[in-house]
């Protein structure tokens, strides 16, 4: 896992450094200059290079963005950042599963947008990892509410068996959440910071 905080404000701006940025690590890994050219996207926007070893998945919030790189698995991976002022209980009747809309409603409004999205990003990170993103449906899989550590109950027949996924909350500093996810064994997961913005690299 890879993270990166960019200096710029001006959203466009901050996108153009995330993509710059990604471009950079994925140059790294391949041993190659990797351009906008190279990125194949797919039918639901997941983007790939089609003759790498390995496979990746980029997630940007605000100034920060989060790169999973990993050989052998596909993988999702979604950074929120929280502040924006949304209908919590509303956004998680219409796209939740029941228990996990309830949970949502009932949480101290303290709470509330801090729930919400842990799992939105839990679940958003599984369906990146499927390749689908939110085609799939954010109701077709659900959180165990219970759990200790994020992890699956239950996903659609054509989500696999909820067993095999793995979930892992992302190491950010609060307020912001993320997850990354895949599906497999277990594996170790080694995290890096990119202290200097990716603005001060070479430019478009």
């Amino acid at each position: 896992m890879w993270f990166c905080e960019f200096t710029e404000t001006d959203p466009a701006a901050r996108r153009r450094a995330a993509q710059r940025w990604l471009r950079q690590r994925l140059s790294a890994y391949a041993g190659r200059e990797i351009g906008d050219a190279a990125l194949q996207i797919s039918p639901h926007g997941k983007p790939a290079l089609a003759d790498a070893a390995f496979a990746f998945n980029l997630s940007h919030s605000g100034a920060a963005a989060a790169l999973a790189v990993a050989r052998g698995v596909e993988l999702g991976v979604d950074l929120e950042t929280p502040g924006r002022v949304r209908p919590f209980v509303a956004l998680a009747q219409r796209y939740f599963r029941p228990a996990e809309a309830q949970a949502v409603a009932d949480a101290a409004e303290a709470d509330r947008e801090w729930l919400f999205l842990r799992l939105w990003t839990a679940k958003e990170a599984v369906l990146k990892a499927l390749g689908r993103g939110l085609a799939f449906g954010l109701d077709r899989l659900e959180l165990d509410l219970a759990a200790p550590l994020p992890a699956l109950a239950w996903i659609a027949a054509d989500g696999g068996d909820a067993a095999q996924w793995q979930l892992r909350a992302l190491p950010v500093v609060a307020p912001r959440i993320g997850h990354l996810a895949w599906r497999g064994a277990a594996r170790q997961l080694r995290c890096f910071d990119d202290v200097t913005s990716a603005s001060s690299t070479a430019p478009d």
